[in-house]
């Protein structure tokens, strides 16, 4: 009885005037369209958000199918503590649990899909008291081949971006590494020719002193030779 007047106050709730305490509903999360290859798996993802504590035995999900025909509705699958894959109809043998309640993960995988898989799955979540809110719809297309989507056009895109940025970045870097060497070279060859220049100053002054120690010498050896001519020789001024 206590549960039931939970579910009464929940299902009150949708009618909730203002001044009066509104009781939220489940928030339920889903892809709008998903693509899957013929013959391989999809993940349909369902999550959810309670404002009341989650458990294996508070949360029920349930997975339901509507053709794209607008044929009759389906079970696809069932979670109550525990997995209730289908045993009959096209599902059977196809749809696994692959979520996590204790994550708010409701979501199931479907095996080998065929075209007849194609149409909208609607997840449902009930966490008591959380009995009412907006269920999650997925629309599933099967297809020979996988087309280019938005995000990985947009995926490319960024790619190429980066991978020119890239470039344009290493051929800076080798630019730079280049005109580093270069500027090195030169300075190396700048250094050189001052040392060149420096060593040839140096030999010049060194032969300009050579030649005037030798100058100096002969003028002192003319000196002595007239010094002893005068000697010799008293009468020659």
């Amino acid at each position: 009885m206590y549960r039931t007047w939970q579910q009464f106050l929940a299902l009150m709730g949708l009618f909730a005037v203002p001044g009066v305490l509104r009781v939220f509903g489940m928030e339920i999360f889903t892809s709008k369209e998903v693509e899957a290859l013929n013959g391989t798996e999809v993940r349909l993802k369902c999550t959810f958000k309670s404002k009341h504590p989650v458990s294996h035995y508070s949360v029920a999900v349930s997975w339901n199918f509507r053709p794209l025909n607008q044929g009759a509705e389906e079970s696809v699958f069932y979670y109550q503590e525990t997995a209730y894959p289908p045993t009959e109809g096209r599902f059977k043998g196809h749809a696994v649990w692959s979520g996590d309640i204790l994550r708010q993960d409701a979501s199931i995988s479907l095996h080998e899909v065929p075209f007849t898989f194609n149409g909208t799955y609607t997840c449902h979540v009930r966490n008591l008291p959380d009995v009412h809110g907006i269920n999650g719809e997925v629309t599933l297309r099967v297809v020979h081949k996988v087309s280019i989507s938005d995000i990985a056009i947009l995926a490319a895109a960024i790619g190429g971006t980066i991978a020119i940025v890239l470039v344009l970045l290493g051929l800076f870097m080798v630019f730079k590494y280049c005109n580093r060497h270069a500027n090195t070279d030169m300075e190396l060859q700048g250094r050189k020719l001052q040392e060149t220049r420096e060593l040839q100053e140096r030999e010049l002054q060194a032969n300009i002193l050579q030649e005037r120690e030798l100058q100096a010498n002969i003028l002192q050896e003319k000196k002595l030779k007239a010094s002893e001519k005068e000697r010799k020789d008293p009468t020659v001024w």
